[in-house]
This record gives C-alpha cells, structure tokens and sequence, in this order.
C-alpha cells in the first residue's frame, strides 16, 4: 500500500496506474487462445482446455485493444474487468433514477399467493396486498416487486388466468396510491408481464432467467427493465442434488449468456439486473460461495439483485428456524454483501430492518474520514 511506505500522491497514482491483476478467462476456443496470445505476448499465461490466465494492468491494455479487436467480445470482457470498480450506468425505472453504487437500494416483496413459503395467504387480497405495499415503501422500500406464483421447491405452476387475477389488479392498485415508486412484477409469463405493465408496472422480475424468446420480445418491445436471475432446473427440480463444477463461474456464464440474448433481442446491457438466484437451484454450500464471491458478478457490466431473504439455507444455519424468523440472518447476509459492494439492490420482506443493515454497510464501504490520508493518497479523494 503505497501510503504506508510513504509515496507521494503523484507516486502512488503511478504505482496503481502500473500493477497487475490476473484474470481467468474461461469459454475460450482456439482462434480466442490464438487472439490473446498475440495481442498480450508475455502476459499471456495459458492454461487448460477452454479457461486461461493472464497478466492486466490499465497501461498494457492500451496496447492490447488494436490486436484484442479482432474478437469483439475479448475486448469488451478486458474493459468491463478493468472497470470493475465502476458503476453500471444509472437507471431510470418507471417514475425514479438509480444511481448504483451509491447505496444499495431495497426492494420490497408483496406475495400474493396463498402458498408463499415465506408469508402465503397473509396478503392473498387486493387490498390487503396493496395495503402491505405501502406499509413497505413507508418503512424505507425503493421499489416494491409484486409476484402471484410461489417459487419455492416443488412448487406447482400456477394457471395463468389465475395469477393475471391475483396480480394485475395490485399492480393497478399500487400504481394508483404510489405514483412515485417503481414497481416490479415477478413472472416468467409473457401474458402476465405485459397486462401488469399496462396497469404500471416498470420491471419484469423473470425467475427463469428471460429464457422464453417471447418474454425477451415483450422487454424490447415494451422498453421496460428486466431482472434476469439464474437457476438450475425448475422450482419443481431446482433442489433435486443440484452440482456445479465451480459455481461462480457457472453462475457468471449463464447470465452473460442470458445478457448475449437479450442485446441481440434489442434489450441493453443496463436495462437488465442480473440475480444469482441465491436459493435456485443450489446447497447451502453454493449460497455462501457465492454470496462471498458477489463481487465478480460486477463482471457481466449489468446491476446486482440479490435475493436472500428469508431462504431455507439462513434456515439452516440459524439452527431451523421457520422463515418469518429469519430476518436477523437476512439483514446479517445482505449487509455483508453490501459491504463488498457485491449487489445494487436487495430484495426482502423485512424492509425496515434490512434498511438499518445496508445504512450501517454502506457507510462501512464508504468510508473514508478515519484514513483519510491514506484515501488521498490513493487518489481516491481529494485534500
């Protein structure tokens, strides 16, 4: 830390400007391999099948870009890696702008279904639903996400006259009493996506992760935001032994797949939240690798939502307890993801409790009175 050895700020901005980070390439075939190894010579470390290492630093990858831009996609990865640090570009949702990472926003749930395995049947009403919608925005939500089918493991599909009824009239209904606040509705119905917009909504929560090429359409053809989440199987199978040969690159290639077909399908890059799918598809033991390894997601160049609340796994690890007592956990795991910077927004029931917990994380991330020599001398403020 060139602060500590005491470098001037001119020096340290030099050093940072110099040092190397290793990236690990993966999806890569034999023309790609070719690509790199001319375009970064000695930098180029190699490795294994279709995954390869090399050396990055800000400075050679000026040299690189004339040789990477023989493969588009080569040259957009090592500016994205590069820009890690980043913010995607700023959003505005239905009536709201977001400006990421500047804080990590929360989104409330509102369930209107009569099998939630968090809290099924409390607000199976209009009424009652759009009542716990405001109640949530009162107690500190940015934006509020209405769903009408549960997705918990081995949940049956629900017809979709069925959840047209359950939904649209709480989209209208919270469209009516909270002009200001942007609402999602969580579907992976082309038919119920397109009625809840029309009553207001302004994002397309797909837990499928926008596979239907009609659902993709509607996106492009609506313009509205999309959260794309990744999971393995179906809500019916998704917990069946689910097994990955590393999770986070897994997670990272099928989202960057699912971003690949939505540019194509006429949806930017920015317009799609990107969802790991904590819960979907994974064990306890892929939750927490991935909730550790957040960060890497700021890789696919699109916003983080996370979605941990109230998830079997906190379950566990809290000894059994049933979800309507796993709020403590929840705030516990978004907090730590927020401190990391790992997610833009949060998806919870709690809202109060989980808005204390990213206050408290994203003034930890922010930090910077208590070292602030050290801060400038990174360049990252100003005296």
């Amino acid at each position: 830390m060139a602060a500590r050895v005491g470098l001037s700020q001119s020096e340290s901005l030099t050093a940072r400007r110099s040092l190397e980070r290793v990236a690990l390439l993966t999806g890569l075939d034999e023309e790609a391999r070719a690509v790199l190894a001319r375009a970064l010579g000695q930098r180029w470390l190699g490795g294994p099948t279709d995954a390869g290492l090399a050396r990055v630093s800000v400075d050679a990858f000026d040299e690189w870009a004339p040789g990477l831009a023989r493969d588009p996609r080569l040259l957009d990865a090592f500016r994205r890696f590069l820009a890690l640090e980043a913010p995607p570009p700023a959003a505005t949702i239905g009536p709201r702008r977001f400006e990421w990472k500047t804080r990590t926003f929360v989104m409330g749930v509102v369930n209107v279904t009569p099998d939630s395995f968090s809290d099924g049947g409390r607000f199976s009403t209009t009424e009652a639903a759009a009542d716990h919608g405001e109640a949530l925005v009162q107690a500190g939500a940015d934006l509020l996400d209405i769903g009408g089918e549960s997705t918990r493991p081995g949940a049956a599909p629900v017809e979709l006259e069925e959840e047209l009824n359950r939904v649209v009239p709480v989209v209208a209904a919270l469209a009516r009493r909270l002009p200001l606040v942007p609402l999602s509705v969580d579907t992976s119905k082309p038919e119920v996506a397109r009625r809840a917009v029309e009553a207001g909504a302004h994002l397309i929560n797909d837990v499928t992760g926008l596979q239907s090429e009609e659902m993709l359409r509607l996106v492009a053809e609506l313009k509205v935001f999309a959260c794309a989440m990744h999971m393995q199987g179906t809500p019916r199978t998704m917990q069946r032994d689910p097994v990955y040969d590393d999770v986070v690159a897994q997670v990272l290639d099928g989202l960057e797949a699912t971003l690949i077909r939505a540019e194509a399908a006429g949806v930017e890059r920015h317009r799609v939240l990107v969802d790991p799918g904590i819960g979907f598809g994974k064990t306890v033991e892929h939750n927490l690798f991935l909730l550790k390894h957040m960060a890497a997601l700021r890789l696919l160049g699109a916003p983080v939502l996370l979605g941990s609340s109230r998830k079997s796994f906190l379950g566990v690890l809290t000894g059994g307890k049933p979800p309507e007592a796993r709020d403590v956990a929840t705030s516990a795991s978004v907090a730590a993801v927020a401190i990391t910077r790992g997610a833009d927004v949060v998806r919870v029931h709690d809202v109060a409790s989980t808005r204390d917990a990213v206050a408290v994380a994203d003034a930890i991330a922010q930090a910077i009175g208590g070292g602030r020599r050290f801060e400038i001398d990174q360049g990252r403020t100003r005296p």
